[in-house]
């Protein structure tokens, strides 16, 4: 016979007083992991094939996805059958061409046997650093792009190929389903790599590629393959309306784009002098993936050329440190930065990200001790590497002045010396923005203290997705909770009150002149209200259960505290009855209500289903979540 289990779990939401702040650094890999910071692995590489570099080199050609079959070893534990090929374009050029073996890879272990994975990844991308001879350029733009956007993991690993020690590599996190799932928990949505499909080697004998700079080519998707790949199943049709709206329909961008997201990966892009990305020289390097809310979202890619990496060229360091920062406000061959710069009030809010980026991660001391700490770390690994492009002298060089005579790699500490000595002084950044200190909420009321501040606003949103921030005004008028009139104390009463749902807020004021936000790094960081839950559940089984991690074995009442994504607390309760008996035992209320409707997790009407959590609404205000295990 059957065992069931009828599990009732009963909902009282009451919403708590202050707020927290979320902290997306949170979903970034914990020390010890594949990305520690702190250590430097061998990965060891063994393929079946010993003609596997005459393969790869001819597949990278004729059939880029193409892979090959290898044994990795890390840590000790090997790993059968990942699928391995070459990557890159210039970086794998330039070295190939030369004989040498020091190539980037690309390896999948999930590629022939499912669920496999390193240390809890599916796919590394391991890189050369041939045009970084400090190693250290892609790590430490990463540090700083993730403090505001969604970005990959990086640290460095020693590469051994069939026993061939190829030298120290980037190990870069992979833009795929495992790396959306971890940044806004779901991964069924259109994503492209945006990065022309041509090839800089003069062997390839391919077509050079367009520009992913999001112009209008038409309706016929095909027009866009050479400019952007597409990685999900599907998608086309969401990136054509998105580039339509773009440019034909620009008062509806914020329906088909997470604007801030944007806004923030220019900001860094020009800050840190990354001129290899869409607002910078050449148009490419980023990601486009579209959320549940149907907007699509920025990822920068590929950051080696950070600190104006190596591609100086003829052009005077000094120049290039005085590029400014509104620039692409006045090119229109990349109508994304153009129609978004020449909007007065996205411009303000760029500045007001630009001026964050600035005082924040622009410390030369915390860079050049995270500098120095990594190479020190690599030091003997990068000396030992003979395929390497660069000196050791150089490695030291170049992270603090640029090198070269002719073809220059900018040097990181020059390039940030100038960059900000140049930021500071511009007229639009120098520009004073309001301050906002204190923000609290008490009996959802919502307080900030600003000043120089001609506007308000407490930007809301109840959205799964940080998303679709609502304006609602904040005022010193002594009125609708706000104490006294004028005192610089802006109130309001929180908005989604009742829905049951976490609020995410955080507050924006504006002069004339400047944007301030509180937090500033809004809309990736942003204060939670929480609406913790107390769950009263009752459970009838005939054996032992797991509720929680703790292994049940007798009857009894249990308490359990629970820490949600947001740092939001609820309570459950479990009444726990064990009985020897394999009947479905029916748990009553016995408190008159009338149920309204059923819904499934999604609160979309539904019937009774066995195996599947549902929620029973009443018309007392009750919610029970109801799943029967058969």
């Amino acid at each position: 016979m059957k065992k069931a289990i009828l599990i009732f779990f009963i909902f009282c939401p009451f919403f708590s007083f202050g707020q927290t702040l979320y902290n997306p650094q949170d979903l970034y890999d914990s020390p010890g992991g594949l990305f520690d910071k702190d250590s430097l692995r061998d990965i060891y590489v063994n393929f079946q094939d010993p003609n596997y570099h005459n393969v790869l080199v001819n597949s990278f050609f004729t059939s880029p996805s193409s892979r090959i079959p290898a044994t990795i070893t890390i840590n000790g534990v090997s790993l059968d059958s990942a699928g391995v090929r070459y990557k890159g374009n210039s970086t794998f050029c330039l070295p190939n061409d030369n004989g040498n073996p020091k190539v980037p890879f690309n390896i999948d272990m999930n590629y022939w046997i499912s669920g496999q994975k390193l240390l809890d990844y599916k796919k590394i991308k391991l890189a050369n650093a041939w045009m970084d001879p400090t190693f250290a350029k892609e790590f430490t733009a990463a540090k700083i792009y993730r403090k505001y956007l969604p970005s990959a993991e990086v640290n460095l690993t020693k590469l051994h190929v069939q026993g061939n020690y190829l030298g120290v590599y980037v190990n870069t996190e992979s833009i795929n389903k495992q790396f959306l799932d971890k940044h806004f928990n779901e991964k069924s949505g259109s994503l492209f790599k945006c990065d022309p499909s041509g090839m800089f080697c003069d062997t390839a004998g391919a077509p050079a590629g367009g520009r992913p700079d999001l112009k209008w080519l038409g309706i016929d998707s095909t027009d866009y393959y050479d400019d952007y790949t597409i990685k999900s199943d599907n998608g086309w049709g969401d990136l054509l309306d998105f580039i339509y709206t773009l440019n034909f329909n620009f008062n509806e961008i914020d329906s088909v784009l997470n604007v801030d997201r944007v806004l923030w990966a220019f900001a860094v892009n020009s800050v840190i002098s990354n001129l290899d990305t869409y607002n910078g020289y050449y148009i490419h390097n980023y990601y486009l993936y579209q959320t549940g809310d149907g907007l699509f979202q920025m990822i920068p890619w590929d950051l080696d050329n950070s600190f104006l990496g190596a591609i100086l060229g003829f052009t005077s360091p000094t120049t290039l440190y005085q590029r400014d920062p509104y620039y692409t406000s006045t090119q229109g061959d990349r109508p994304l930065a153009y129609n978004l710069l020449n909007d007065p009030f996205y411009r303000k809010q760029y500045t007001a990200h630009l001026r964050t980026v600035i005082n924040e991660s622009l410390d030369t001391s915390i860079i050049r001790g995270s500098i120095n700490a990594l190479q020190s770390l690599a030091h003997n690994a990068v000396d030992s590497d003979q395929y390497r492009q660069y000196t050791t002298s150089e490695y030291y060089d170049n992270a603090e002045n640029h090198i070269g005579f002719w073809w220059r790699n900018g040097g990181i500490m020059e390039t940030i010396d100038g960059r900000k000595a140049y930021l500071l002084s511009h007229p639009e950044i120098s520009l004073i923005p309001p301050t906002i200190n204190n923000v609290a909420i008490n009996n959802s009321l919502v307080t900030a203290e600003v000043v120089n501040a001609n506007t308000v606003e407490l930007m809301a949103t109840e959205s799964k997705y940080n998303s679709k921030f609502q304006s609602f005004a904040m005022l010193d008028d002594g009125l609708n909770g706000d104490v006294m009139a004028g005192d610089g104390i802006f109130t309001t009463t929180l908005p989604f009150q009742g829905s049951g749902n976490d609020v995410k807020f955080y507050i924006r004021a504006e002069n004339n002149d400047a944007l301030m936000l509180n937090p500033e790094r809004a809309e990736y960081e942003f204060y939670i209200h929480c609406v913790p839950h107390t769950s009263f559940d009752t459970l009838i089984t005939v054996t032992s259960i797991v509720w929680n991690g703790m292994n049940l074995t007798t009857s009894g009442d249990y308490t359990f505290l629970l820490t949600n994504s947001v740092n939001c607390d609820s309570i459950a309760h479990l009444n726990l009855i064990i009985e020897n008996t394999s009947a479905i035992v029916p748990i009553s209320n016995n408190k008159s209500k009338t149920l309204l409707k059923i819904t499934n997790v999604l609160g979309e009407p539904t019937k009774p289903t066995s195996n599947t959590p549902l929620f029973y609404i009443y018309d007392d205000g009750t919610v029970e979540k109801k799943l029967i295990l058969e």
